[in-house]
């Protein structure tokens, strides 16, 4: 099926073309061919947009919570409904298999969905004073909020942001990806069909640079939430800083999976080896770099390779594929240079280790006895491709996997439930899953520590993160 959508801002409550605006080339990453074009705001365009977030924001802070909660839930109940059709504009955009895609739209449904109740629950306190007096503290949404996210997870990520700053009551200018952007324009119609009032949402895609600079200047943003690198993340804080602009940054991981030999090893092999090549290893979390210990290191190689073996490469709109292509033309040779560093330095090469024949496809790849000086073993590869090296006791796990400035997530494979407490605590990481990799779901924090960024996403932590706290005294 070709591609469908009509790709445009929305700005203002209505949707706008080209119009003599520059636009940028979507390219599906199967063929390498474009498909589309979407149109980039200028920054007349970025002013309407900061002017009607100011405009309508004091009237959806005002309404009520249930009218709130029945048009979040009504977008989700679309945004299901829909969800063949934007999975394959997804896939189409980004290269991941459809089931993936279809997936990822029904995980930003339950977001829409999760926050249209929780915004019911959202208690303030009432503090104990003498008769006569009364103190209170109340949760208030912080403002206008600016959203920037990325390609990966290009629907639900947004969605992430979008669903609970709305429930808080703000008012939101998302910026989405220009590379995928016909599944995000998905988000916008839903809220729209749903009943939001024109203006409270909007989404303009652009240059991003000017765009974030233009957004965070103006004093009508008081919130920015990002989903990136670390370094793009950094410089945003500088610019948030000249205006006291309160951020939540979602940024650059390296997950370490500490594999114990007490595991139950062809179950664990079988859970590693979808994720590690799920979106083509293109997610923040991905397992990365495997530490395996001594006594069951060769055998996980083998097994591992085997199973690296039977992963199809192709195209997502094709039933039998499991493994799509990486997003654009730069990740391949990027990966590339990544494992030939890893080789020159003495890592085996077990499997893959070659781009594919067209498109932007890079072969699953195993590299075995890994240096620790290696490139890719300090630098997220964001592809598909595991790392991995034998350790001899848990010390030496932790301290692997706590080596580098990044702390989003970990994982670790153990049957001995006194190792496991341990490693929760041990392991430097905002989320840690243990024999499992379900760490991102609606009611539950999602954010790193250390370079990985800080403030969280998801649960009732998430909604904070709009919010302001502020205390009345009475008396």
């Amino acid at each position: 099926m070709g591609y469908e959508p009509e790709l445009k801002l929305f700005i203002n409550g209505s949707w706008r073309t080209g119009e003599g605006r520059d636009s940028f080339q979507v390219v599906n990453p199967v063929t390498g061919e474009g498909i589309a074009d979407v149109p980039l705001a200028t920054e007349a365009d970025l002013d309407e947009a900061l002017d009607t977030a100011k405009r309508t924001y004091p009237e959806w802070r005002a309404t009520d919570v249930e009218k709130r909660s029945a048009i979040l839930h009504k977008a989700a109940k679309l945004l299901k409904e829909r969800a063949d059709q934007i999975g394959r504009t997804l896939t189409q955009e980004q290269g991941k298999p459809f089931a993936e895609a279809k997936g990822e739209v029904f995980g930003a449904a339950s977001l829409f969905d999760w926050y249209a109740e929780e915004i019911k629950r959202d208690y303030g306190r009432v503090l104990v004073r003498p008769p006569g007096q009364l103190s209170r503290v109340m949760h208030e949404p912080v403002g206008p909020v600016a959203t920037f996210t990325p390609w990966n997870f290009p629907i639900y990520l947004l969605a992430k942001k979008v669903a609970a700053a709305l429930a808080a009551g703000c008012s939101v200018i998302a910026k989405p990806p220009e590379e995928t952007p016909g599944n995000t324009l998905a988000v916008a119609q839903a809220l729209d069909d749903a009943g939001l009032p024109k203006g409270v949402f909007q989404l303009v895609h652009g240059v991003p640079d000017m765009v974030s600079r233009h957004l965070i200047a103006s004093p009508t943003i008081r919130k920015v939430s990002f989903t990136g690198s670390t370094a793009v993340g950094k410089h945003l804080m500088k610019l948030c800083a000249d205006s006291m602009t309160r951020v939540t940054m979602e940024l650059g991981g390296h997950a370490p999976v500490l594999i114990f030999d007490d595991c139950d090893l062809e179950k664990t092999l079988d859970m590693v080896v979808p994720q590690k090549f799920r979106n083509a290893g293109q997610v923040c979390v991905s397992p990365t770099r495997f530490y395996v210990q001594e006594s069951i290191y060769e055998a996980f190689i083998k097994g591992f390779a085997e199973r690296t073996r039977k992963v199809t490469m192709g195209d997502g709109l094709e039933a039998e594929t499991r493994m799509g292509p990486l997003a654009n033309k730069r990740r391949p040779e990027a990966i590339g240079a990544l494992v030939a560093d890893a080789k020159a330095k003495g890592a085996r090469l077990v499997e893959g280790g070659e781009p594919g024949d067209s498109g932007f496809f890079f072969r699953p790849t195993l590299l075995a006895d890994v240096p620790v000086e290696a490139d890719i073993m300090n630098t997220e590869p964001f592809g598909p491709v595991a790392v991995s090296r034998a350790f001899k006791d848990m010390d030496e796990a932790i301290e692997q996997a706590n080596r580098l400035p990044f702390g989003l997530a970990a994982f670790a494979f153990t049957e001995n439930g006194r190792r496991a407490n341990l490693l929760g605590d041990a392991i430097e990481a905002g989320m840690v899953g243990i024999n499992t990799f379900a760490i991102s779901v609606a009611d539950a924090p999602f954010g790193g520590v250390k370079d990985s960024g800080f403030g969280s996403e998801g649960g009732k932590e998430g909604l904070e993160t709009y919010q302001v706290v502020k205390a009345i005294h009475q008396a």
